[in-house]
């Protein structure tokens, strides 16, 4: 979806460019049937004609990605906006960035400002709504703003997607611990506003059925509670966690509860953040190409701006790897 050009306009209208831009400034050179066919043309196409009263103005146009994530403070995230930021000033646009700290009206209202900012571009890692709502990309799809999501929603709008198969990364690792000889894995699920928390649980339930899903969130503080609480109830021999900050938390609780990693209990997490390879224990983890993501979507969204219309959406998994360190151990 590349935003509409008043070359477009003219294109379809018939007219030159020239016209347009009389029509677009009022001015009478136009007869009266061809400024109603370009201005149809304009409604039909949904154009914005920004561009046109910059120019007017003589203000150059500074070209822009919009970027919405939902914690900025999270590492993960973090990782993928400076990916995305170098790709983008490689192809000469800023990124402006804004987070909806996980909040679903926070981020529609993210994605107004983007747009009163007259953005080229999108890209957002979207909230999954409790009612299933997708409205939040109305206001892209009204302003004929092309948008990259990094988490794709199942019943969300057709759009560009740039992730890794979150399902198959969870399978895999919980695979890797059933094959090591645990019998009993718990699972610290993620947050009910995330896609990704839905597709790792699924894999996890996909090599083990029978594994106990704990709710946990997203946070450090999220794991070292679930952990807590898991305990409390159940014994597992290793615990797979929806990401790494979750399951730092857990270790913490878990050595507050007297029990070792990986002896007692091993412990997975999954994105692979920076921090997991210097923990006293280093974190098995299921390393996500950060970066990468952040690139590709950039590179994505100036292809939808630039390229020619009627591209079609495009869907890119990157590979995710099981990284192995001593937070696990094979009970064999």
């Amino acid at each position: 979806m590349r935003r509409t050009t008043i070359k477009d306009v003219a294109s379809q209208a018939g007219v030159s460019i020239g016209t347009v831009s009389a029509v677009l400034n009022g001015r009478d050179s136009v007869n009266s049937l061809t400024k109603v066919r370009v201005l149809e043309v304009i409604e039909e196409l949904n154009y914005r004609p920004v561009e046109a009263a910059r120019r007017r103005l003589g203000t150059p146009r500074e070209k822009t990605l919009g970027f919405v994530v939902k914690e900025i403070h999270n590492p993960y995230f973090a990782d993928i906006i400076v990916g995305a930021q170098e790709e983008a000033l490689r192809r000469g646009y800023r990124l402006i960035v804004m987070s909806s700290e996980k909040i679903f009206e926070h981020e529609v209202d993210a994605i107004r400002v983007l747009v009163e900012k007259d953005i080229d571009a999108l890209i957002i890692n979207p909230l999954l709504a409790a009612d299933g709502r997708t409205d939040q990309f109305d206001r892209l799809i009204a302003n004929n703003i092309p948008f990259v999501m990094i988490e794709g929603l199942t019943d969300g709008p057709r759009a560009s997607t740039v992730d890794i198969d979150n399902e198959r990364g969870a399978a895999t690792a919980t695979r890797y611990l059933l094959d090591s000889g645990h019998q009993k894995i718990a699972h610290l699920e993620g947050p009910a506003y995330s896609q990704h928390a839905v597709e790792r649980r699924a894999g996890v339930l996909s090599e083990a059925p029978e594994a106990i899903i704990f709710p946990a969130g997203a946070t450090l503080k999220e794991g070292y509670h679930a952990v807590l609480e898991l305990l409390k109830i159940e014994q597992p021999d290793a615990i797979l966690c929806y990401n790494d900050l979750v399951a730092i938390g857990a270790m913490r609780g878990l050595g507050e509860l007297e029990l070792r990693v990986p002896e007692d209990v091993s412990v997975v997490g999954f994105d692979d953040i920076e921090i997991s390879s210097f923990l006293s224990v280093p974190l098995t983890t299921v390393g996500v190409p950060r970066r990468e993501i952040g690139r590709q979507a950039a590179a994505i969204a100036v292809h939808e701006i630039e390229g020619p219309r009627g591209t079609p959406p495009e869907r890119v998994l990157l590979e995710a790897e099981l990284v192995l360190r001593a937070s696990t151990t094979n009970r064999r």
